[in-house]
This record gives C-alpha cells, sequence and structure tokens, in this order.
C-alpha cells in the first residue's frame, strides 16, 4: 500500500510562501508528482498555506481518480459536510490516534477497491432512469449524468430492489462497509446531490423516496 501525505515544504531558495512568491510552483509541482506517480491514496491536509486545501481537493478530483482523505482541525458539521460534498472520501481531526488514521485509511480503500470493481454485465431501470452496472454510468432516457463514486454505489443499492426500504444502516454496511453510527450526514448529501442531478434532466419526475424515520427507497 502507497500513499501520500499532501502537505507543502520549503525547496531550496523558497523562503516567502506567499502564492506570488513560489508557492503556486511549489504546488503545481507536488500535484505533477501525484499524477505521475503511484499512490494508493492520498492524506490532505487542509490547512495549506497561501492555497486552501479545498482548492487542492477540487484540483485532485478533477484531474485523478484516487481516494482523498482531508486532514483538519476543524471540528465543525459543517466543514465536514462541505468536504465529503467536494469530493473527500473521509475526514479525520487533528490531532489524531495514528491506529485511527490506519482504520480510517484500510476502510476507504476497501470502498474504493469495491466502488471500482465491475459488476456482471446489468443495466438496471427504474422510471427514464437506466444504471449501466459494467460501464458504471447512469442515464435519464439517452442524457448521461455524471457520479461521484458514493453516488453510484448508492443509487445502484437502490435500484438493485426499487421497492426496498433501504434502511441507513444496510446504506452504511453496503456503501461504505461499517455499521451506522448515527451520523447521517454523509448519506443525506449523497442522496441530496443525487436528486440535485436528477432534477437537471427531468425536473418533472421524483426519482428517490425519503421513508421518515426508516430510510430511503426509489420513488414509485
Amino acid at each position: 500500500m502507497c500513499f501520500v501525505f499532501f502537505f507543502f515544504q520549503a525547496e531550496d531558495g523558497i523562503r516567502d510562501r506567499s502564492p506570488s512568491r513560489g508557492l503556486g510552483d511549489v504546488y503545481k509541482r507536488q500535484l505533477l508528482l501525484i499524477e505521475k506517480g503511484t499512490f494508493d491514496l492520498i492524506l490532505l491536509d487542509l490547512m495549506l498555506p497561501g492555497i486552501p486545501g479545498e482548492t487542492v481537493l477540487e484540483k485532485m478530483k478533477s484531474t485523478m481518480d484516487i481516494p482523498i482523505i482531508g486532514v483538519s482541525a476543524k471540528t465543525d458539521i459543517d466543514s465536514k459536510v462541505n468536504l465529503i460534498r467536494n469530493g473527500a472520501d473521509d475526514y479525520i481531526t487533528k490531532p489524531f490516534d495514528n491506529q485511527e488514521l490506519l482504520v480510517r485509511i484500510e476502510a476507504v480503500l476497501r470502498r474504493f477497491q469495491k466502488s471500482t470493481t465491475p459488476n456482471n454485465s446489468k443495466i438496471l431501470r427504474f422510471k427514464d432512469l437506466s444504471l449501466d452496472t459494467e460501464a458504471m454510468e447512469a442515464k435519464i432516457r439517452n442524457t448521461p449524468i455524471t457520479l461521484t463514486r458514493y453516488e453510484y454505489l448508492i443509487l445502484q443499492l437502490l435500484m438493485s430492489s426499487p421497492s426496498k426500504v433501504f434502511t441507513k444502516n444496510n446504506i452504511f454496511e453496503s456503501v461504505w462497509n461499517e455499521n451506522f453510527i448515527g451520523d447521517d450526514n454523509a448519506i443525506n448529501v449523497h442522496i441530496g446531490n443525487l436528486r440535485k442531478k436528477f432534477a437537471k434532466v427531468n425536473p418533472e419526475e421524483k426519482y428517490i423516496q425519503t421513508v421518515w424515520g426508516l430510510g430511503f427507497k426509489m420513488q414509485g
């Protein structure tokens, strides 16, 4: 297993860490190093000097498919939710215990491996929504819908049994390979993003139903 902790280090001749005096070049060189290297996972320190870690996260997600764990001293829920919404696979606050970090790394890698392993060729259909589980592509009518890894896995689970109500524990066990511990922000964020993407293509139709007190199902 190979992973990199993404942070800025002063290089020879660089003393001023402001963006106008070399930091941008350091940022580009480190991104290039990651793009050319072979890594299983990135630990991204969000408290980067001069450049917000969220900006680095957005750049990474737009150019590479690799799991990323955000590292920050921020403990508020909004920071965690926004990080997940922007594409991070997990979040850990500083200071952290090394054993907890290793457990989180193992869990993220398990999820990533599961999401990148194609299933047997099969197309799931619900109303005018289709999900190709081999190509991992979603469409409404003939319009492709770009999904993140977790959006895809949640949608695949719901469409596998459209009439079944999946509890949040069901979703966590299937998608995250973890037991539900009462924090449903991650699920709610991904469900919300799916609904927004569907509404852009077909605003007249509803696809995912919230069953209050229980969980989610495809909306008949």
